[in-house]
């Protein structure tokens, strides 16, 4: 992954919030939409691209674009500053391949300690049953 190549492929899209704020909301257009092209980018390999769209597939759209917005702030810069951040930090978690588990052998003393036991159990029931003369 290329950061650098990463965020100039990145699109903003400015948008007029939503909630309180009065008429500040009303003139101001400080959320920010933010949208990755995944099939189109050029700094992830194939084998990233596969990734993310498993890991992310109840985040893209139908034509693989990620989208995300943030509203957080009235500063549509420091919107933008928080959005991206966010997605950096989406692609990071999402491109960590999991480590693949290795099937440990049962220990001698657990098998034995198991087989001891069952013995015993075997032992204590026998013992309640009548006597066979």
């Amino acid at each position: 992954m290329k950061t650098e190549i990463l965020l100039t492929e990145l699109q903003f899209k400015a948008v007029r919030s939503s909630g309180a704020g009065g008429q500040n909301v009303n003139k101001v257009s400080s959320k920010v939409m933010l949208s990755f092209d995944v099939n189109q980018s050029l700094a992830l390999t194939d084998e990233e691209k596969t990734l993310l769209k498993h890991k992310l597939a109840s985040k893209l759209t139908n034509e693989q674009v990620l989208i995300l917005a943030c509203d957080e702030d009235r500063s549509q810069l420091k919107n933008k500053t928080i959005v991206t951040k966010r997605f950096l930090e989406l692609l990071k978690s999402s491109l960590v391949v999991p480590k693949k588990r290795k099937p440990t052998k049962i220990p001698r003393a657990v098998i034995e300690k198991r087989i001891k036991a069952k013995r015993n159990l075997s032992e204590i029931k026998q013992n309640r049953r009548k006597p066979n003369f």
